[in-house]
């Protein structure tokens, strides 16, 4: 019996209020030494949505789970279709205020690592070094069968040339770069196998219901044992693989600080939730600290998603 993963969370208890003070997060980020855990709420403002805020992404979508990609064909065909068309969406997202922040912070200094829940790219496009992705990368594709890697733009270049005249108007596009599309729109949609292989073709993601890879947990771990405060911007932690990591700070007494505009499953572990938008709320303690945020980059004009970039280095 497939047992489906956990999508959603209710408080169950009373949780300590949200404020706007946002004093704590400056205190922390001017000592140095914090870890950035950031959710699908950083990157709204870049217009991809999240999944379980005010109009979030699971009122209308059940994402793709590992075991039904895994074993059913059906599953895969509808799930490369939408996420083809959601791709060149996707894409052409670019780094909003919240993501250029942190990368300002970098700069200056006073994080000691960033760990995203997100498979955007989008810290690494405003310039964060390091930054584990928790959940992998929709800029590159595995096989499941060799294990080869290969970038995300080489297999939309073949999917466009399998399916010629597909173009479909998709309803929305969601925080996993999936579109929303109706059976009959996904048509025959013709998936590529592995060019090494012949293997079926897996984004390098982690999907509901699959575990994160340990050495990943394992290099995060490491990297909150070292921090000396934990923020957390724009995730529910609904899920235990973001959430484990505020349980372990918690327990070692470092202090975490949470900017989630609705409550969160860590808010009984936190210091505080600021209840900002995040764009606003880490553009503001920048300030406060006199770091500099660069401004907004104009859409490149290529039409190649930046995330894409070296893509094929496992």
């Amino acid at each position: 019996m497939r047992m489906r993963p956990t999508l959603s969370w209710t408080p169950t208890e009373d949780l300590p209020a949200a404020t706007t003070d946002l004093e704590p997060v400056a205190d922390a980020l001017g000592a140095g030494g914090v870890l950035v855990l950031s959710g699908a709420g950083i990157s709204t403002e870049s217009g991809i949505p999240d999944y379980r805020g005010e109009g979030g992404s699971l009122s209308r979508h059940t994402p793709m789970t590992y075991q039904d990609f895994t074993g059913d064909a059906q599953a895969r065909r509808r799930y490369w279709a939408r996420s083809h068309l959601g791709w060149r969406t996707f894409g052409r997202a670019r780094p909003n205020a919240g993501h250029r922040a942190v990368a300002a912070f970098g700069r200056r200094g006073l994080l000691s690592g960033v760990i995203t829940q997100n498979v955007d790219g989008l810290h690494q496009a405003a310039g964060s070094e390091g930054v584990v992705e928790l959940h992998g990368s929709l800029a590159r594709v595995v096989c499941l069968s060799c294990g080869a890697f290969s970038p995300r733009g080489e297999l939309a270049r073949r999917l466009e040339e399998a399916n010629r005249g597909f173009e479909p108007v998709a309803a929305a596009i969601n925080p996993d770069g999936d579109a929303d599309l109706t059976d009959e729109q996904v048509g025959d949609f013709h998936v590529v196998p592995c060019v090494v292989c012949g293997g079926v073709l897996k984004p390098y993601v982690v999907f509901f219901g699959e575990a994160v890879p340990q050495q990943r947990v394992e290099e995060c771990r490491a990297l909150v044992g070292e921090a000396a405060s934990l923020l957390v911007l724009g995730s529910s932690l609904t899920v235990m693989s973001g959430l484990r990591f505020v349980r372990q700070a918690a327990q070692a007494g470092k202090p975490v600080l949470i900017v989630n505009r609705d409550a969160t499953r860590g808010d009984r572990h936190a210091l505080t939730r600021v209840a900002l938008p995040l764009g606003t709320a880490l553009t503001t303690v920048a300030g406060r600290l006199g770091v500099p945020v660069e401004p907004a980059q104009p859409a490149a004009g290529s039409g190649v998603p930046a995330a894409d970039a070296g893509a094929a280095t496992a």
